[in-house]
């Protein structure tokens, strides 16, 4: 977040166009993580803003992480998502690049999600959809119900 505070230092709220990733982890019920968001109180997939130098991939890994406080690895893309432009509450204007992915656990629950991004974490069953941060996160969890209907058919 550091790249980003800084970038957001030079040009205010003016519109970025700022990289991310995200990832959708099942649970053995096949129902997907979601993380309520500090900002707006609203859901989504754990995810966020590259740190200069990095690959989606590891971005995903590292912000599942941060979000959700368990260690994954990404093992399918599922999607990028570009056309979709968002205001933060305090004005920032973004068009995020979202690299969307399936990721597997490595390990248990290794730390505790940051208060400041996620109040808390909830699994959600793919047909009952809560209210979402933007419309992008919509966009990926209807990719992601073609994704498992596909697979299982």
């Amino acid at each position: 977040m550091a790249y980003i505070q800084e970038i957001r230092s030079l040009v205010g709220h003016r519109p970025l166009i700022l990289t991310s990733a995200s990832g959708a982890l099942f649970n053995d019920q096949g129902a997907v993580l979601l993380q309520e968001r500090a900002d707006t109180g609203d859901w989504s997939f754990p995810g966020g803003y590259m740190e200069y130098g990095e690959t989606f991939a590891q971005t995903a890994a590292r912000e599942v992480k941060e979000d959700a406080g368990i260690a994954v690895t990404p093992v399918k893309l599922l999607g990028m998502f570009d056309h979709d432009f968002y205001t933060y509450p305090n004005g920032d204007r973004v068009q995020p690049v979202n690299a969307f992915y399936l990721v597997k656990r490595t390990g248990e629950k290794t730390q505790q999600p940051k208060p400041s991004e996620t109040v808390r974490l909830q699994y959600f069953a793919l047909n009952q959809p809560p209210r979402f941060f933007s419309h992008q996160q919509l966009k990926m969890w209807t990719t992601l119900q073609k994704f498992v209907a596909k697979r299982e058919s």
